[in-house]
């Protein structure tokens, strides 16, 4: 390998290794902030705050890894040609078809670790996500509470608010809980209490030493009773969570050509897809005039981007449509990308004339 090939590829691996950073950090952030805020709303519960950003950090990996890539052939490139080096480099010989060599070296593995995530890794991740939601979602009642926050259960025929559980043990402290039963409206109190298992495997809370409202709304006939033991059974959840074609593996999408499978085959292809031809895109991206500043080609490489994506976006809900098939949306929107790069290629480097070294 020549020395301006190893020098390219050292300094694209570092800029795509700080744009990946950067980028995982706000990610996790962002991700962190949604899920603790679910949580804390008893939407999901407290153990599932850590595989939930596994779940999505993973899921948005190959975008990451996608933007990565662009960012560090970009700014590479343009750091050169801001530096004067492409002008040594252009004196020594080497053209801007020179630079092809470098991105491809860099590019590929790249893309084949984005195609790899996208149709293998993710669809299995999903699937995972998939069943852990369905094993939070048939645990009892108790078993799904987030400590100070009240929560009603599946058949919205009982609020809970305890303000203490045990992890380690089945213990509860600080228990309310509004029922109602037979048209009558009920409000228990209690200090302390535990989930017991019985024989059957039937699975009870029982409350210790506390007070029992019942009456009916609109009158005022309540009673009050003290108790020393009180049980509640607790209904395992039924929800069963659809699979979609996001949990199917690619195979399965290949096998079973529906429109929602043909859309999220597609989708999945377009990562690594788009990925590739945007790397090769930042060589022409990346010329500009070092006296006129680089904020427009920036400008412009970020909207060239976003547009690309937000094609990708479209042409599966195109496919979803039925206005077209997987295949054509294939040719359709990344043969047009490639038309699009030879095309800027040649309005960048048709009239690039090499130096002559006297």
């Amino acid at each position: 390998m020549r020395l301006y090939q190893k020098a390219a590829l050292r300094e694209m691996t570092g800029n795509s290794g700080i744009a990946l950073g950067a980028l995982s950090a706000i990610l996790i952030v962002i991700l962190t902030v949604r899920i603790l805020g679910d949580a804390a709303t008893g939407e999901i519960a407290a153990e599932a705050v850590l595989p939930f950003i596994g779940f999505g950090f993973l899921h948005l990996l190959p975008v990451l890894l996608s933007v990565a890539l662009f960012i560090g052939v970009l700014l590479t490139l343009s750091r050169y040609w801001h530096d004067n080096e492409m002008v040594i480099w252009s004196g020594a010989g080497l053209g801007p078809l020179a630079w092809v060599t470098p991105v491809l070296t860099f590019a590929l593995p790249v893309s084949l670790l984005i195609g790899g995530l996208s149709l293998w890794l993710n669809p299995w991740a999903s699937g995972k996500k998939n069943q852990y939601e369905q094993y939070l979602s048939s645990m009892e009642d108790v078993a799904s509470l987030t400590p100070g926050v009240f929560t009603e259960s599946e058949r919205h025929n009982r609020v809970y608010f305890v303000e203490y559980i045990g992890r380690s043990d089945p213990r509860v402290k600080n228990v309310f809980i509004q029922s109602e039963q037979q048209g009558k409206l009920g409000v228990v109190v209690s200090g302390t209490g535990a989930v017991q298992t019985r024989e059957n495997g039937d699975r009870f809370l029982v409350l210790e030493q506390g007070h029992r409202y019942e009456g009916t709304p609109g009158q005022a006939d309540y009673k009050e009773m003290q108790f020393e033991r009180y049980s509640f059974r607790l209904e395992p959840n039924t929800s069963v969570l659809q699979e979609g074609p996001r949990q199917r593996p690619t195979q399965e999408l290949l096998r079973n050509p529906t429109r929602q499978n043909q859309a999220e085959w597609i989708w999945r292809m377009g990562y690594p897809i788009s990925a590739f031809i945007l790397a090769f895109l930042a060589i022409p991206l990346s010329v500009f005039n070092p006296r006129s500043g680089r904020s427009m080609n920036l400008l412009f490489a970020v909207l060239t981007y976003t547009v690309y994506n937000n094609i990708i976006g479209l042409s599966q809900a195109w496919i979803f449509q039925g206005k077209l098939d997987g295949t054509s949306s294939l040719l359709v929107v990344h043969g047009t990308a490639l038309v699009i790069l030879l095309a800027v290629f040649t309005w960048r480097f048709a009239n690039f004339r090499m130096p002559r070294l006297r």
